[in-house]
């Protein structure tokens, strides 16, 4: 039954996502409707990250004690000034990983 269900669950997703792909070229979307889904995947993303960043054990923490904070403002800075994903990722998990060992 269990099988039955997550079967049934993966076809509606990819019915409810293809009906939306596949015809996408029968409706017609304004421009400024097409420039603002181009913003959609960094907004989810950054909603997604946020609240892992300041909610921690069920609470809101937004002090400095909070290292993935810090490590965020670090790779922050890091991804202005660089504009590369590589060395941002690498800057901010060294930055959790050191300010974690370092106890802050």
């Amino acid at each position: 039954m269990i099988w039955m269900t997550i079967l049934l669950a993966g076809l509606v997703t990819f019915y409810l996502r293809y009906s939306f792909i596949g015809h996408s070229q029968r409706i017609q979307t304004p421009e400024w409707f097409r420039h603002a889904l181009r913003f959609v995947p960094a907004a989810v993303l950054s909603a997604l990250v946020c609240k892992a960043l300041v909610y921690y054990g069920g609470t809101l923490q937004m002090t400095p004690s909070n290292e993935r904070l810090l490590a965020a403002m670090v790779a922050a800075g890091v991804a202005w000034r660089t504009k590369n994903v590589l060395w941002t990722t690498v800057t901010g998990m060294l930055a959790l990983w050191v300010l974690q060992a370092l106890g802050l």
